[in-house]
């Protein structure tokens, strides 16, 4: 064989190896799917209806959000983490489904700290016990000498079995003495609805689901978990306020994909996702929420992914706490 045949054949096995490659730089070139493991209308679905058409813009493909609820977040995370990882099917990452729910309940079908690609944090949202108006108490000292008088009379709302809300609930439970029945939906803004119509007396939430009916006077904010007062409810304590700062946790929606996803599509997300949030009006439509914006990278993102798991397993192991 001649050099210039050599030449030839050297050249066309460049060619094919750069293939991958060039695939790889090319994305996205479809639509991407944004799975979020609730219902329509809670914070989560929010916060990710918010970001994804700006996000689309930044990455040139149209971000469709999908909502797939069950399990307390589990079966869209489940999904998710069974994904092909080429950066077409992401997920909304919270603290549900990361940290609260693998924490507590042993048959979780994924890894949390395993089975997924951290990619960003897009906002930290603090949490609400609100009740119905016609709940009796209006503020913290009154709610507790209700609970205190009443034990096993009233229930609560939450997203899920082993979501957030009823895991903080559980917490403040164990800390308090208080009880109180749980009732889980298959998301936050099914709960949010039954709460607000008075089928069920409270609700343990994130601001940006609770807030609107706050606002409207159809729930009593009565105690937060955020690091301070919010501007937006001056009168309102924090549980830290209240002498029960473990409970005083905030929630986190990320977006994340399934464990392999290339460091190239994981950058592309990050980086979208930031120019996205340097927009005014979409950090004004989050922080309206009672949101704050975050927006770190993906190294951190996992950091806060499995610190909140430790807590959250503590949390279980500690108050010997089970699911219903």
């Amino acid at each position: 064989m001649n050099r210039r045949s050599c030449l030839a054949l050297a050249a066309g096995a460049l060619a094919a190896l750069a293939v991958p490659a060039f695939a790889q730089s090319s994305y996205p070139n479809k639509t991407i799917h944004l799975v979020v493991p609730f219902a329509p209308g809670g914070t989560t679905d929010i916060i990710a209806r918010v970001i994804s058409e700006p996000l689309g813009r930044a990455l040139g493909q149209p971000v469709i959000v999908e909502n797939k609820a069950g399990g307390g977040g589990i079966v869209g995370a489940t999904d998710t983490s069974r994904a092909q990882p080429d950066g077409y099917y992401l997920g909304v990452a919270t603290v549900s489904t990361t940290a609260a729910n693998p924490a507590i309940n042993p048959k979780t079908p994924y890894n949390p700290l395993t089975d997924f690609t951290p990619i960003i944090n897009i906002a930290a949202t603090p949490n609400v016990i609100a009740v119905h108006p016609s709940f009796p108490a209006k503020d913290y000292k009154s709610f507790v000498e209700v609970l205190r008088k009443n034990p096993g009379k009233y229930s609560y709302s939450s997203s899920g079995t082993g979501g957030i809300g009823h895991l903080q609930m559980e917490l403040y439970k164990s800390m308090t003495g208080l009880f109180v029945t749980h009732i889980p939906y298959r998301g936050a803004g099914p709960a949010l609805n039954d709460t607000v119509g008075g089928q069920v007396p409270m609700i343990f939430d994130n601001m940006p689901s609770a807030m609107p009916f706050i606002k409207e006077n159809r729930l009593v904010p009565i105690v937060v978990a955020a690091p301070q007062r919010l501007k937006e409810l001056p009168n309102v304590p924090t549980f830290k306020e209240v002498g029960l700062e473990p409970v005083n946790r905030m929630a986190y929606y990320g977006i994340y994909g399934p464990k392999g996803l290339p460091k190239d599509v994981v950058d592309k997300v990050n980086a979208g996702v930031l120019k996205a949030l340097q927009d005014p009006a979409v950090r004004k439509r989050i922080e309206d929420t009672g949101s704050f914006i975050v927006g770190n990278t993906p190294e951190q993102f996992a950091e806060q992914i499995r610190a909140e798991f430790a807590v959250y397993k503590k949390v279980v192991d500690t108050a010997h706490l089970k699911l219903d």
